[in-house]
């Protein structure tokens, strides 16, 4: 809740006129508590959750032909119950895990400096913000991955994550409970180190989901503008993690694509994509991993 009655008071503080953008959060937020404020995070991921993957199943039933091409596992087709089972697994455990989760975090988030107050943060420190979140989320997230991927973290953990060998936008976040819980901390580590405002936060939670849910689109977009971000690792990238399943040692990086290169486990990735370049006569591998000249990507061993 913001400590300003009027307008006026709020220019008079910061010592300025306020922006639109100012002028807009102040009419919003003047008299709403800042925890209610943080619980905004369980209606934006709820939408994110049940709305962005729709994007991709409305192109796979109505251009599907069209598509097709970009379709990283082509031989692979989920009906429309298996999907809507899968939707209704992430929604329970939206209600019992995420959202209640969110809930009780709030102590944390305050005890870390996220502010609501004004003056809102410029777009250059936003842009930046989420620049160290994504790096740090990544770098974090890498290892934890890892972990999940020794005998007992992914036959206790992870593998429920990787009932999907050919993943959809609804899988994103369909996981055991525990590893929901565990991956927050890599989310929550980057606003941690470098607070900003709620509306930083918020567009941090929404992009990281919305970037997860496309990582595990299945469909490998040309037109996506990730495709321009240094180093993003993409659809194709982790889908091939997904195909290879359990015993794989590779692509663990959950956004960019160095982590996996320092430390050489993205090998049998880079030599899947030689050897189909070479067989197609140098162009594009995409599309091909479960279906055509990829079948023997499972043969291939990660160094």
């Amino acid at each position: 809740m913001l400590p300003f009655k009027t307008l006026q008071e709020a220019e008079s503080a910061i010592g300025r006129s306020l922006t639109t953008a100012e002028t807009i959060w102040f009419n919003y937020s003047a008299n709403k508590s800042d925890y209610y404020l943080y619980c905004h995070n369980i209606l934006f991921l709820f939408l994110i959750f049940s709305c962005v993957p729709l994007y991709y199943l409305f192109l796979e039933i109505f251009f599907r032909k069209s598509i097709q091409s970009y379709k990283i596992q082509p031989k692979v087709n989920l009906s429309l119950s298996d999907v809507f089972r899968c939707y209704k697994v992430v929604m329970r455990m939206f209600i019992l895990v995420v959202g209640p989760l969110q809930l009780v975090s709030y102590p944390s988030v305050k005890m870390i400096g996220i502010r609501t107050s004004l003056p809102l943060p410029s777009l250059w420190v936003i842009l930046l913000q989420l620049g160290t979140y994504f790096i740090v989320e990544d770098y974090t997230n890498y290892w934890i991955h890892r972990f999940l991927h020794c005998k007992w973290g992914y036959e206790k953990i992870h593998k429920v994550h990787h009932e999907y060998t050919a993943p959809i936008g609804f899988a994103a976040p369909y996981a055991h409970w525990l590893e929901i819980l565990i991956l927050g901390i890599p989310s929550f580590l980057g606003p941690a180190i470098a607070p900003g405002h709620m509306i930083t936060f918020w567009l941090w939670i929404a992009f990281r989901q919305i970037e997860a849910i496309e990582t595990h689109s299945g469909y490998d977009l040309p037109w996506s503008l990730t495709k321009y971000i240094p180093f993003y690792g993409g659809a194709d990238y982790h889908d091939y993690h997904h195909y290879v399943g359990g015993q794989s040692q590779s692509n663990f990086a959950s956004v960019f694509t160095y982590c996996d290169y320092i430390y050489g486990t993205d090998k049998g990735y880079r030599y899947q994509k030689k050897v189909l370049q070479q067989l197609k006569g140098g162009s594009n591998a995409n599309g091909e991993q479960n279906g055509g000249s990829a079948t023997f990507a499972k043969d291939c061993k990660d160094d």
